[in-house]
């Protein structure tokens, strides 16, 4: 027996997303089944769908911001009864047995996670050979792999925190951004307006590092203490040398050496947006203030919760504009074209209108 689905899938690297039935597995005695309310849409979807990062299988479903209620349990699982509010973030397994996935870093597990959408399916239980995500009504994950949504949040709001959130909030607290630090978000996309609420919330002096003016502005709604615009190069150089961390969410390959020129002395900037070459990239900047350059990937399992509960804390959402699954493929276009504050949110009870 498998549970019949609902969703919307991408049937090839050109085509629209159109309704699409499948197969979730029945649990297991550790699967919780999960009825979706939400899915926010990430630009790695759209990517994803349009196969522009290559080995993409068709039919595809898209997804990996999943908040929604526990339907079943199997009689194993513990951490979780039906009704409660779950979210399912970029992770639906792994090895768990390396030491990465040890340390609770399943991001990082050495033998390769498993996608939300898109992955190799290494339980089975149906006739799929990859995983497919969250634009859909139901889905069956491992126990291990949901995550308590706090019930003061809207679901909706809460639902990119499951990726925008995590991938923002790991940075911040791995390179110990505390109270008082000057602390800069470059781009304010999906990923930098939760950079800018994140690191409000830490306390620390916020400066959004933008080329537009009109996002300065909407970065102090956020939170922001201070705008840097990066195409004022007198104001670059004031800058220069005076920020003790730096998140980098521009989402395509760019120019750093601008902006690592802005680190004190022994200071980091983390790359969370470009997954494309980094076009120029000098030795200077690092060699002359011991300054470094990273990168980070989402969060593991226990920091996920953490930032959740965090964000239960201090009342922290994303800024969304909510839409039915009809009409997704606008939203596509939009998010390419920059034209949306700032995730897109898909109502999945609209597809029983499908």
């Amino acid at each position: 027996m498998t549970i019949q689905t609902r969703a919307y899938a991408a049937p090839s690297a050109t085509g629209e997303l159109i309704p699409f039935a499948f197969e979730r597995r029945d649990p297991r005695p550790t699967d919780v089944v999960i009825d979706i309310l939400f899915c926010g849409v990430c630009h790695s979807d759209i990517h994803s769908a349009r196969n522009e990062w290559h080995g993409t299988q068709y039919p595809f479903v898209p997804g990996h911001e999943i908040v929604g209620r526990v339907n079943a349990v199997g009689n194993q699982v513990t951490k979780f009864k039906t009704g409660d509010l779950v979210g399912i973030g970029c992770l639906v397994d792994s090895c768990r047995n390396c030491p990465s996935c040890a340390d609770g870093l399943e991001q990082y597990c050495d033998n390769g996670f498993t996608g939300t959408y898109g992955g190799e399916d290494k339980i089975g239980g149906t006739p799929h050979q990859r995983t497919l995500g969250g634009y859909s009504d139901k889905i069956t994950v491992d126990e291990r792999f949901v995550l308590r949504m706090p019930e003061n949040l809207d679901p909706a709001a809460a639902a990119p925190l499951l990726c925008a959130g995590i991938t923002t909030y790991s940075p911040l607290m791995h390179w110990k951004v505390t109270k008082g630090q000057k602390v800069g978000i470059i781009g304010l996309g999906g990923l930098g307006h939760m950079g800018v609420k994140f690191a409000h919330a830490m306390g620390a002096h916020v400066v959004m590092i933008t080329t537009s003016p009109e996002k300065g502005a909407d970065a102090k709604k956020l939170g922001a203490d201070e705008v840097l615009l990066s195409k004022d190069a007198a104001a670059m150089k004031v800058a220069q040398n005076s920020f003790d961390f730096l998140l980098n969410t521009i989402p395509v390959g760019h120019d750093t050496n601008p902006y690592m020129g802005l680190l004190k002395r022994d200071a980091t900037m983390v790359v969370v947006g470009a997954v494309e070459p980094l076009t120029h990239v000098s030795g200077i900047p690092f060699i002359f203030r011991r300054r470094s350059m990273a990168g980070s990937l989402i969060g593991g399992l226990p920091e996920t919760q953490e930032m959740l509960d965090f964000c239960g804390k201090h009342n922290i959402v994303c800024d969304i504009e909510k839409i039915a699954i009809q009409d997704i493929n606008k939203a596509y276009e939009r998010t390419v074209k920059g034209d949306v504050k700032y995730r897109f949110v898909i109502d999945l009870a609209t597809l029983k209108k499908t």
